[in-house]
């Protein structure tokens, strides 16, 4: 049987906004860019919608195993379409096309379950679940169908409805993804919005919205939550990271640089739980170092739609200039650029797969979040130090330990502020645990049976013992 290969949503008429292909920077297709005042319809048709697809547990399940099997069939019209807008490889489209499936047939398969109290009083209690409404999600250009997934899939499966918002940089995949789940829906249970800001401001102060869920800046989540706390919405943060891997002394550089270095550069290094710093023994420093270089300099850099690329171009233009800038302040405070240092020369936000040696440790590429393919790598004397440093930020999303010692790696990983460690690799989620962060890079929790019930209130029901 051939693949169904569904049609773009047809575009609404109204005020629209380029879309730029990140490899070339030039326009290649529009979206709606809509008014914040149109979202009051779209939340009360949300809300219309909530009131039938809370009811069957049954008939939800059956249609988020439908709409995955949709998401399948629709990825070879998917993947191109999200590499051209947001830049990265088309293998790596499609397999944010293979997780938002997987993902959706996991919370398909999630139940809550009531859970009887006992408390010695003759009254039989018991907690049951409901869902909570209309529920809203900001999502951000990096992974916009697989983060998009991460907010849908366990509040649909919750009995909630979802307005969605993707990036202005990234709306068509969106769009289209949600044409093809939509196809397997009731109506108006999942619905995308597409715009400029104010529009997701307008969003997640929305009165009629009960649950605000968003990935993104820490600046940008502070504001979310502030909109979110006038309905007394729910909120749900994950706001970034700052990631350290820390190599211990017995650590074979040669056996683990290819996953250390792809752990730093997948997506061009935008990746919220990304490797963005190493902390190397200084007995091994130099050969780290030039490891790492070797695979940057070896790296083939181009147009995701390429088939030879394994790094595609930054996403857009801001978040370039923030590489580059970065980069700059490195090198002018005495950082080595061992491999790239520089934007490529041609057309396109691309940037050459970047090692920094000599570091600055107080410089803002290894205190803030550079979310681009740009690694600073920085020497230590002891382990006390490596746990320190890697602790030294306001971030505390993930964090690894590397070396042959696996026992002496947990104890480090142990000590490390983060909400997930990882021990010889990095930045590899199962879809049954929850995923957190510590500081600034969250509130609440996602994955897993968390990330259900964190769609879930409780609901207590009392009633005597038979006498």
């Amino acid at each position: 049987m051939a693949a169904h290969r569904p049609r773009r949503t047809p575009q609404p008429p109204g005020r629209r906004f380029a879309v730029l292909d990140p490899a070339t920077g030039e326009p290649f297709d529009e979206a709606p860019d809509q008014r914040p005042e149109e979202l009051d319809a779209v939340v009360a048709r949300a809300q219309e919608a909530w009131r039938g697809w809370r009811t069957d547990p049954v008939a939800r399940s059956t249609a988020l195993l439908a709409a995955a099997d949709a998401v399948e069939a629709a990825g070879p019209d998917i993947a191109p379409l999200l590499t051209r807008e947001q830049g990265k490889p088309l293998a790596e489209s499609y397999a944010e096309i293979d997780r938002t499936a997987a993902r959706l047939r996991y919370f398909a398969g999630l139940h809550p379950r009531p859970q009887p109290l006992t408390d010695g009083r003759p009254v039989r209690s018991e907690i049951r679940w409901r869902s909570l409404g209309p529920v809203a999600a900001i999502v951000p250009w990096n992974f916009p169908l697989q983060l998009a997934s991460a907010k849908f899939a366990p509040a649909l499966a919750a009995g909630n409805t979802m307005v969605l918002k993707p990036s202005p940089f990234t709306p068509l995949a969106t769009r289209l993804l949600a044409s093809v789940i939509s196809a397997a829906l009731p109506e108006d249970v999942l619905t995308v919005v597409t715009g400029h800001e104010p529009l997701g401001a307008r969003l997640a102060s929305h009165p009629g919205i009960r649950h605000v869920t968003f990935t993104g800046s820490a600046p940008t989540g502070r504001a979310v939550a502030a909109g979110a706390a006038a309905s007394l919405a729910r909120v749900t943060l994950e706001l970034g990271g700052n990631d350290a891997a820390v190599l211990l002394e017995d650590v074979e550089v040669e056996r683990i640089a290819d996953r250390l270095f792809w752990a730093a550069f997948r997506n061009c290094g935008q990746v919220c739980m990304a490797v963005k710093r190493v902390y190397a023994p200084a007995r091994l420093y130099s050969d780290v170092v030039e490891a790492l270089a070797q695979r940057a300099k070896d790296t083939v850099v181009g147009p995701g739609l390429d088939p030879g690329t394994q790094l595609g171009p930054v996403s857009n233009a801001p978040q370039l200039a923030r590489v580059e800038r970065r980069t700059a302040q490195a090198l002018a405070a005495g950082a080595r650029a061992v491999a790239g240092g520089h934007r490529l020369d041609r057309p396109g936000y691309f940037h050459a797969p970047t090692i920094l040696a000599d570091v600055p440790p107080d410089s803002p590429v290894v205190t803030e979040e550079q979310f681009g393919p740009v690694l600073p790598v920085l020497p230590y004397g002891n382990l006390d130090e490596a746990v320190e440093a890697a602790n030294g930020t306001g971030f505390g999303l993930g964090g690894s330990v590397w070396g042959t010692d696996t026992d002496l790696a947990e104890a480090v990983a142990d000590r490390l502020e983060c909400g997930t460690a990882w021990i010889n690799h990095h930045a590899e989620l199962s879809l049954a645990q929850p995923f957190a962060g510590v500081k600034e890079s969250g509130v609440g929790v996602a994955g897993g049976p968390w990330g259900l019930y964190g769609n879930l209130r409780p609901f207590v029901v009392h009633r005597p013992e038979e006498a």
